[in-house]
């Protein structure tokens, strides 16, 4: 049978369609998509998604975490299934690409599919995962980490959002089931493919309109509370606080110089920080932050991290007290060889130029590449911008990278 793959024309206003109404979905219209998981936008979202699933002729489901699933029976009866798609949550005040590019990636290889008459003997399945940005619940990849055992049941129904309300209740207040059934085996999963935006300028100031991802950074996030004591800012003489904010702030200020001593291009980012009780005229008694630690090697990561934490200590005394709570740690990881290459393949068979990228971004790929065979595409990033409103990439990329795991689909699920 020959392939009756659309125009391109065609294929890149369905592409264009998703992006558009999914991004709709914002609780800062105008300022970028802010979309935190389990809100009334996710709500939204996900309507989409499984009705575009059940559009295209996909058997739809929602796992106890969240997580949807649009599959294609294969042939093989209890088949491991190959999973394509990614995220559909955002950061705050972030664009509409990261995550939902790679979402609507794997829903058109599912109609292609369908639309080319082709019968997979192992199931083919559009897969849309919650909270991968940790934008609502510290950490991150929530989704796929709950989903593969990473993150046991019991820790994920503990997990809370600033505000102290748990992940169940979340999920309930936009009805969502958590006494579905969540995590799956790894004998489940033949393959997984991910798309996503470089977040970077390679690929756009090379020319090049694919990147194959070999190996995604390591990382590790750290919650850092330092407690002070509280005072009256006008009436308590310098030499007797206990600024928890002047503590915190030596800690923060040092780790962009602990990264650069680690070198071999290790980052720390500070991106949350909350001080209390957070009035003009008093003395913050505790400050709660988190502290991002990334590098390309384990043991790049693990000296960051101990250098950190020993910074962290090294404001202790003079009453300011410092908790670590260490909330999520993930090796470097590599993509599977076997995946790489029919992506490498998939774009010679249809002329596109590639070239090998790392990741410096954590994505759900790294956690399922622990459980079986992944791939992973990146495309351009116009300006390398990612995580603002400005964020934007091309639907004649994402076009390509559909038809490139649409070849790579073909082979995994032997269709």
């Amino acid at each position: 049978m020959s392939d009756n793959i659309l125009p391109e024309s065609e294929l890149q206003q369905r592409i264009e369609r998703h992006i558009e109404s999914i991004g709709q979905f914002t609780s800062t219209p105008g300022q970028g998509t802010t979309r935190l998981t389990y809100s009334q936008q996710d709500r939204q979202a996900r309507d989409y998604i499984k009705r575009v699933m059940t559009e295209y002729g996909l058997k739809v489901r929602e796992d106890g975490f969240g997580n949807i699933f649009g599959k294609m029976e294969g042939s093989i009866p209890n088949a491991p299934a190959v999973l394509i798609g990614s995220h559909f949550d955002s950061v705050p005040n972030g664009g509409s690409y990261d995550g939902p590019a790679g979402v609507v990636a794997g829903l058109e290889v599912a109609r292609l599919f369908r639309d080319n008459g082709l019968q997979p003997k192992y199931p083919l399945e559009a897969v849309a995962m919650i909270e991968e940005k940790g934008g609502r619940f510290i950490g991150g990849l929530l989704g796929s980490r709950a989903m593969l055992g990473v993150l046991s049941a019991e820790e994920f129904a503990a997990t809370t959002d600033k505000d102290g309300m748990t992940t169940i209740e979340a999920m309930r207040a936009i009805g969502l089931d958590p006494s579905l059934p969540g995590k799956r085996d790894k004998s489940d999963i033949k393959a997984f493919l991910e798309l996503h935006i470089e977040q970077g300028p390679v690929l756009e100031e090379e020319g090049i309109p694919v990147g194959i991802v070999e190996a995604i950074v390591g990382l590790t996030q750290i919650q850092v509370t330092v407690q002070g004591r509280a005072g009256h800012a006008g009436t308590t003489p310098m030499d007797r606080r206990s600024d928890a904010l002047v503590a915190a702030s030596k800690i923060v200020a040092g780790l962009p110089g602990l990264a650069l001593e680690q070198g071999n291009e290790a980052v720390a980012t500070v991106g949350r920080l909350n001080i209390f009780p957070n009035g003009a005229n008093v003395i913050p008694d505790k400050v709660v932050f988190t502290a991002d630690l990334r590098a390309g090697r384990e043991e790049d990561v693990q000296g960051l991290l101990n250098k950190a934490e020993a910074l962290a200590r090294s404001v202790e005394g003079s009453g300011i007290q410092v908790d670590i709570e260490r909330q999520l740690y993930i090796r470097p990881k590599q993509m599977s060889d076997k995946v790489k290459s029919l992506l490498e393949t998939g774009c010679d068979k249809l002329g596109i130029p590639r070239r090998p990228l790392n990741s410096g971004a954590g994505h759900d790929a790294m956690i399922f590449s622990d459980f079986t065979d992944v791939g992973m595409l990146f495309i351009p990033s116009r300006g390398g911008l990612s995580h603002c409103p400005e964020e934007w990439s091309d639907a004649a990329d994402i076009e390509r990278a559909v038809r490139i795991f649409y070849e790579a689909a073909k082979n995994l699920t032997e269709a």
